[in-house]
């Protein structure tokens, strides 16, 4: 009788399976993780990696931290989807906790950071027309030059990247773009009275961490509180401590009238996002106007609880603070002693990026972050010459110390 065996896939023919099955929407490093804990993950050789990129700031508290999991495995055995047809015996809690967390009257919850922006839009335009008098179909929502609010066709009709919208209109009416970090732009926009809402990321983070100069948010705050627009703030990446405070507005002093949130809120345990606003704002909508299958399930309200009960009692924002002092000293030195290949350090807490002097169309960030790989630590060109670097908050100085010689013997040795 014939023994059937089977042996593991390599790493190359599970490359070459997602190559043939799956979209070619992405373009990974060659590496292919199999498990995670803290600021690690390994391969499926066994190889272990630090994660320089945090699943673009998903895993703000760790791979697979242990308090979440357990939050995550405890309900998964109770009860993980009734719909919002019932009402569950978390929800309310979440509800409480979440707006309570972050100083807003009510939550509505969904699940992708970009159905958080969807959302957000929807709200905006509803509250236009029943709040502030807009004609109805004729409100205006202001973005800037380099956003990254997802991919929905809602999301990239304020995109200004090509590869974002090419091959994908016609795009959504209503939307005005601006320069980013532009307050004469911002005041023109504003002056229009059908402009009900002005969304913006704190720093641009898919556009290559972006840091706007200190007076341009409190700045844009006062002007739509001048002409009684939303500020509304998309802190999907930004926030959840992430930039060394809870929220990146938070270094600001200012106080969002809509906040999206998603990622690091299950700490990159499933998909939840959330927009928390005003009664004013947020009753506008009424029932069957808007919603979600799996928006406020139980088990994303029980993992997003623990998740952010983590950022807290572990001080994950005050960790990004200081390492991300650390960091950019490191980075900035670095750059003194490769100019011809650093050119620019920027960011805030642990959100940083360094910009390469890339004459290869992107060839020399991308082959750097694969040298990167081979010394133990993955990072990810954005934008061409842009490499990212936003490594889990619950990292050590120790750690970080090891990761920056990683970073300094590759520099040092690019040819």
């Amino acid at each position: 009788m014939d023994v059937l065996t089977t042996t593991t896939p390599t790493a190359a023919e599970l490359m070459e399976l997602e190559d043939r099955y799956n979209a070619h929407n992405y373009h990974p490093l060659p590496v292919v993780l199999e498990r995670g804990r803290g600021v690690y993950v390994w391969d499926v050789d066994g190889k272990r990696y630090y994660d320089f990129l945090s699943a673009y700031s998903a895993v703000n508290q760790g791979h697979c931290h242990p308090r979440i999991i357990n939050a995550l495995t405890e309900q998964a055995q109770k009860l993980t989807l009734t719909s919002r047809a019932f009402y569950n015996n978390l929800l309310g809690e979440y509800a409480e906790f979440i707006t309570r967390y972050f100083g807003y009257e009510r939550v509505l919850p969904m699940n992708t950071g970009v159905e958080g922006v969807e959302t957000a839009i929807k709200l905006t335009r509803k509250w236009a027309y029943k709040i502030k008098g807009v004609p109805e179909g004729h409100a205006k929502i202001v973005f800037v030059e380099g956003n990254f609010h997802g991919r929905t066709l809602g999301a990239i009709s304020a995109s200004t990247d090509p590869d974002s919208r090419r091959g994908f209109g016609p795009f959504m009416p209503g939307y005005v773009v601006i320069p980013y970090d532009d307050i004469p732009a911002l005041e023109e926009a504003l002056a229009d009275p059908t402009v009900a809402g002005f969304l913006v990321e704190p720093i641009q983070g898919e556009a290559g961490v972006f840091v706007p100069h200190d007076h341009y948010l409190p700045k844009a705050y006062e002007l739509c509180k001048q002409h009684n627009i939303l500020f509304i703030a998309d802190e999907v990446q930004t926030g959840i401590a992430r930039t060394g405070r809870l929220l990146c507005c938070d270094h600001f002093g200012i106080k969002p009238d809509i906040l999206i949130l998603g990622k690091a809120l299950s700490g990159g345990v499933l998909p939840v996002s959330a927009v928390l606003s005003s009664d004013e704002v947020i009753l506008t909508v009424k029932p069957g106007e808007h919603g979600s299958t799996f928006g406020g399930n139980p088990l994303a309200c029980a993992v997003a609880m623990e998740a952010l009960k983590v950022v807290e009692e572990e001080n994950l924002a005050e960790n990004a603070e200081a390492l991300g002092h650390v960091f950019r000293a490191r980075m900035e030195a670095l750059k003194n002693k490769r100019p011809d290949l650093l050119k620019i350090v920027r960011g805030k807490g642990l959100l940083n990026a360094i910009v390469i002097d890339d004459t290869e169309d992107g060839k020399t960030a991308w082959n750097i972050c694969l040298e990167l790989a081979e010394n133990g630590l993955l990072a990810k060109p954005t934008h061409g010459n842009i490499i990212r670097f936003a490594p889990p908050l619950v990292m050590t100085r120790e750690q970080l110390d090891e990761c920056c010689d990683i970073i300094e013997h590759v520099m040092l040795g690019w040819k």
